[in-house]
């Protein structure tokens, strides 16, 4: 299916202009509109949580008690604030507080823990943490947590009350003191739309995580570009069932809410089988979606009322092109808007014609600012043409995709915001890719586009791995595998075998029910779907798939334990040809 290039692109437009009406030196921020929706509409309600309801008022005076509570410690515009909580009201409230001031928020991961949360802590250059007493323990990892920060903590209403830690203050009992109204905005007289609102934390699938800044600018413009796409209303539900410290969820699903003054269905965590009685309840009628949540919910057992509800469309990254067509028709949802970006990137694509499995579309080049480059997997590096230049990739042609990063100080067009690190930020950065001294930022993404050109994803870099010649995609390959009877997840990685070049493709799998595991009838089933070179030399059964709290799967520790049966003690099996069947992999037949 190929819609009208015009088409597409009026659309695109539509969404930049309305993104890129927000500038850098902007003295409208994101704390101006939180007050202006509660000024125009102190009543209208914002948040569905559990049996609370908050309104625009309500939010915003509770965050107005953050803002004074943060002026009586002495913050100011330019400090960071460190938040660790999982979902819940008082999140949102938070941060908000925070930036009414031009405080920086970063938003911890609530899984991290240890070294990795010292890490956060550190990168984020705070001296201050808000903590939800739900996530006490993970501060406890870090020893010396309350000698280095000042720490505040805010009991968890769904739970019973906690004994706070010595040196711990209980935060509501500064909160119950400070009035509810609007701070001064002289408060945040040097405040400019392109200072940061968060530090958001990447994933760390591989390696420790980076902080990535994210600016009151990029906060409104994703708000009013998807919102204009979209056509947000004020009727409208969007349900929230990611973790907020996540541009997913703390981004896109508030700030589009925000700026057509929608309502917010949020939960703690996400769960399939309670999803779609949640969005009749509730009214959802759209929800942003991640990683693997539709295959969960897809592979929840049938029921009569499965269409039965008030979504009309989706909107995420990471929606498989197996089971894209099942889902929309299963559960009957109008409208999968599948786009492809990061926290940082400075450059993204928006499927915005429906099209299975495609992350977006380039109607017209000159009209983007990105690009898709030949990559070199068994290099590393970037082939150049003979003028030194790097090679834009043809259609059904596998590359890096890249982003211009113009000379535009006032403008947020391809501006890249980059980390608190100049080292990491310096890392994602190319030059001299199409002219000399030119500047692209480096997504790390695989990606291959058609003739019509839409882009489809393909892998990480680094997840890629060369076996008998040839590139084998571990996302391609776990999606070929997804359709085998009783398989929920299939996470594919390459592994070192001796004396042999490149890597074995190995494959993670979690079963409905691994006692019935037939090894013969996935080895007919892989063999009918997969290229030989990409087929799965090596199978481990495991219980529950390695993931991030954004439902992205782990490999790096798959990688590391390998079949080695000494380190894992989960099922192995090795694939065997002449008994066209895996079998269970014994310490006699390990490749050696």
């Amino acid at each position: 299916m190929s819609v009208d290039r015009e088409v597409t692109q009026a659309q695109m437009s539509k969404l930049a202009a309305a993104t890129l009406q927000h500038t850098p030196s902007q003295k409208y921020t994101v704390g101006d509109r939180f007050e202006q929706h509660a000024g125009n509409y102190p009543d209208r309600e914002f948040l569905y949580y559990r049996d609370r309801v908050l309104s625009y008022g309500t939010l915003n005076a509770e965050a107005n008690r953050v803002a004074h509570a943060a002026i009586e410690a002495g913050l100011q515009t330019g400090d960071v604030v460190a938040l660790l909580m999982e979902n819940r009201p008082e999140f949102i409230t938070t941060w908000v507080g925070l930036a009414k001031l031009g405080i920086t928020t970063a938003l911890l991961n609530t899984q991290v823990r240890g070294d990795a949360l010292r890490h956060e802590l550190e990168v984020a250059n705070t001296r201050h943490i808000i903590v939800g007493s739900e996530c006490l323990e993970n501060l406890a990892t870090v020893p010396e947590f309350s000698s280095r920060w000042h720490v505040y903590a805010m009991q968890d209403r769904d739970s019973p009350a906690t004994t706070l830690p010595e040196n711990v203050r209980d935060f509501e009992t500064v909160l119950v003191r400070m009035p509810e109204t609007n701070p001064d905005p002289c408060f945040r007289d040097t405040l400019v739309a392109g200072d940061d609102l968060f530090h958001m934390f990447t994933s760390g699938t591989t390696g420790l995580p980076k902080a990535a800044r994210l600016s009151h600018m990029r906060y409104l413009g994703v708000g009013d570009g998807m919102g204009a796409i979209l056509g947000y209303t004020s009727d409208d539900v969007i349900a929230c069932v990611l973790p907020l410290f996540h541009g997913a969820g703390g981004m896109v699903v508030i700030s589009c809410a925000l700026s057509h003054g929608s309502k917010i269905y949020l939960r703690r965590k996400f769960s399939a089988s309670q999803f779609w009685d949640d969005a009749r309840r509730y009214g959802i009628t759209s929800f942003q979606y991640i990683g693997e949540i539709c295959r969960y919910l897809l592979n929840q057992p049938a029921r009569e009322n499965d269409r039965d509800h008030s979504v009309r469309l989706m909107t995420g990254a990471g929606l498989g092109a197996d089971i894209w067509s099942p889902f929309q028709e299963r559960f009957g949802i109008d409208r999968i808007y599948e786009g492809w970006s990061s926290t940082e990137a400075n450059t993204n694509l928006l499927n915005i014609d429906g099209v299975p499995g495609s992350c977006g579309r380039i109607p017209f080049k000159e009209m983007h600012n990105g690009r898709l480059i030949r990559y070199d997997v068994e290099t590393d590096t970037h082939p150049r043409n003979a003028d030194g230049f790097c090679i834009e990739c043809e259609a059904d042609e596998v590359g890096e995709f890249v982003g211009i990063i113009p000379n535009l100080p006032d403008s947020g067009a391809g501006r890249f915001e980059g980390y608190t690190s100049k080292e990491a930020t310096e890392r994602k950065i190319m030059r001299g890719v199409f002219q000399p001294g030119d500047a692209w930022y480096r997504s790390g993404d695989l990606l291959i586009h058609d003739a019509d050109d839409y882009y489809f994803f393909v892998d990480r870099i680094g997840d890629t791995f060369r076996w008998k010649s040839e590139n084998v995609s571990t996302q391609e390959a776990a999606e070929a595998l997804g359709g085998f009877p009783g398989l929920e997840i299939a996470n594919v990685y390459g592994v070192k075998v001796p004396n042999t070049e490149g890597r074995a493709g190995m494959a993670a799998l979690v079963m409905r029910d691994p006692s019935r595991f037939d090894g013969a009838a996935f080895f007919a089933f892989v063999s009918e779907r997969l290229p030989h070179y990409a087929q799965p030399v090596f199978l481990r059964l495991v219980a529950a798939p390695d993931m991030t709290s954004t439902f992205k799967l782990r490999k790096v520790d798959l990688q590391r334990e390998g079949y080695d049966l000494n380190l894992v003690k989960d099922p192995i099996f090795m694939r065997q040809e002449d008994e066209k069947a895996y079998v269970a992999l014994t310490p006699e037949a390990v490749p050696k």
